[in-house]
């Protein structure tokens, strides 16, 4: 595998510019809503949220929990979770969004609505900021709550890109924001992770890097997936494994030599369609919260 150190460094116009906007509204609202995603609970993360939140309440969803392995993402909730921030899992396609939010949203805002009791003052509906990189499913939480399209969805990053208020009750307001991108990752592994599940172009980052990276983490903690999808032996070797494939899926050529590139592109496709599993890309005792 090819040890490329370059970071990644992409931070067009439109993210500059909603960095900027998601800045000066974030005096408008209450708290920060931070979507990820549970297969990859720390790449999918905005480094520049907790600046940008500051010491407002944050309630970090954990969409596409039916995608990740139930009991790692369990671990993940109780290691995001602290004083000034609460992480849940969600299904955003099946799970009553509308009362999980605005409960959860109460809970967190549960001492301003009390002085405002205290005051006499009739409660007023929180307001919360939703925030998240490309391609975690915030456009599809607005578009439930708002029970029309008010978010463009697509699967390139950075298609949402304007601000809007969505009312998802008489106690609960939100104000959508632009899908935003990190100015870079240091990181490889996150680079990676962030391929495997599609969240980033396949032209970013070279396709056997990302692949190596997949296998390495299959054979080490789903040996059992690809054993039962390809019906073969798994070897701690992701070459040998993936020749295994290759030959018992007849992707060869001529001289009985495997088509390597077309291998590759099978078993990262079947990954992204859910194919082999549940899968956990990041797990928290491998990787570290920051």
């Amino acid at each position: 595998m090819s040890e490329n150190k370059t970071n990644i460094n992409w931070f067009p116009g439109h993210m500059t510019k909603a960095k900027r906007e998601m800045a000066e509204k974030m005096k408008l609202v209450d708290m920060v809503i931070e979507i990820r995603d549970a297969r990859i609970p720390n790449a999918s993360k905005n480094p520049m949220i907790q600046e940008l939140c500051g010491s407002k309440p944050r309630l970090i969803i954990l969409s596409k929990k039916d995608k990740a392995e139930e009991n790692v993402t369990q671990k993940w909730l109780q290691q995001l979770s602290n004083d000034q921030v609460h992480a849940i899992a969600l299904d955003l396609l099946k799970d009553d969004l509308v009362k999980i939010l605005t409960n959860e949203c109460q809970l967190m805002m549960k001492d301003k609505i009390e002085r405002q009791i205290r005051r006499g003052i009739r409660p007023t509906a929180i307001r919360a900021m939703v925030v998240g990189i490309p391609n975690v499913g915030k456009s599809t939480l607005i578009n439930r709550l708002a029970k029309r399209k008010a978010a463009q969805t697509g699967d390139r990053p950075g298609v949402t890109r304007s601000l809007q208020w969505v009312k998802v009750s008489t106690q609960l307001e939100l104000l959508d924001t632009p899908g935003v991108l990190w100015p870079k990752f240091e990181n490889q592994k996150d680079g990676y992770v962030l391929a495997v599940t599609g969240a980033i172009r396949d032209e970013i980052l070279p396709m056997q890097d990302v692949f190596i990276y997949a296998m390495k983490t299959l054979i080490q903690y789903y040996p059992n997936y690809l054993q039962e999808r390809y019906d073969i032996t798994v070897d701690d070797d992701p070459f040998v494994t993936m020749e295994r494939i290759a030959r018992k899926r007849g992707f060869l050529m001529s001289g009985n030599e495997i088509d390597e590139e077309r291998t590759m592109k099978h078993i990262l496709k079947e990954i992204r369609q859910e194919q082999l599993g549940r899968i956990s890309w990041e797990h928290p005792d491998a990787d570290t919260e920051s």
